[in-house]
């Protein structure tokens, strides 16, 4: 079965929806550029109000190790992911605490030879290419991911789609690709940060929907 992460949670309302729907993870963005970053203090206001068994995810966007590990430490996340540019050392390194979840960009040089040399992360996250050269945007875009690459991906890793994934094309997209799960911010908001209700039960629905087709 495919499992569904809810990113860039900035509410509790929110977490408590997508949880009640049916959330197998949530994710709480720490990268200070993003419209989505919440505090430690503002996370924890969160995190400290959701049941015990709901698996959190921190996303750092280049941080060092240490940073990432005291953090998601303090906190009590479950798992972290690091979605900027950070090298095998530092994955390595964080791994040694937390599961990683490394994440990448596939842009047209985006080759899955890069995937192999992270040998400690327990998942790679797929994303959308940068909207220009050298962008300091990572993730959130709303721009679909190349879905080709990664159904390569999925037959020799564990995979997160994301990129660009709405309640209109996740279905579509878990018969193509096959993850191992889906990831949306964006395509479920009605603003950046503030999920849509309406959009997350539809999202959910279809993920339940492509599921069924698959696995029943």
């Amino acid at each position: 079965m495919v499992r569904v992460k809810i990113c860039g949670i900035t509410r509790l309302d929110d977490a408590r929806l997508a949880i009640s729907l049916g959330a197998d993870a949530l994710g709480f963005n720490f990268y200070e550029k993003s419209p989505r970053c919440l505090s430690p203090s503002e996370a924890w206001g969160i995190l400290r109000k959701l049941p015990a068994m709901v698996l959190t995810v921190g996303v750092f966007v280049n941080w060092d190790d240490s940073s990432v590990v005291a953090l998601a430490k303090s906190l009590r996340l479950s798992a972290v992911q690091l979605h900027g540019d950070e090298s095998e050392v530092i994955v390595s390194r964080c791994a040694k605490f937390f599961p990683v979840i490394k994440a990448f960009r596939t842009g047209p040089k985006f080759s899955l030879t890069e995937m192999k040399r992270y040998t400690t992360a327990s998942s790679f996250l797929l994303d959308a290419a940068p909207p220009s050269a050298g962008s300091s945007i990572y993730g959130g875009t709303g721009q679909r991911a190349n879905w080709k690459v990664a159904a390569n991906a999925v037959k020799k890793f564990s995979v997160v789609l994301a990129g660009g994934l709405t309640p209109e094309n996740v279905g579509e997209a878990i018969v193509a690709v096959r993850p191992n799960a889906v990831d949306v911010a964006s395509g479920v908001e009605s603003r950046p940060g503030k999920k849509d209700p309406s959009k997350l039960r539809a999202f959910f629905a279809e993920v339940a929907r492509a599921n069924h087709d698959l696995f029943v």
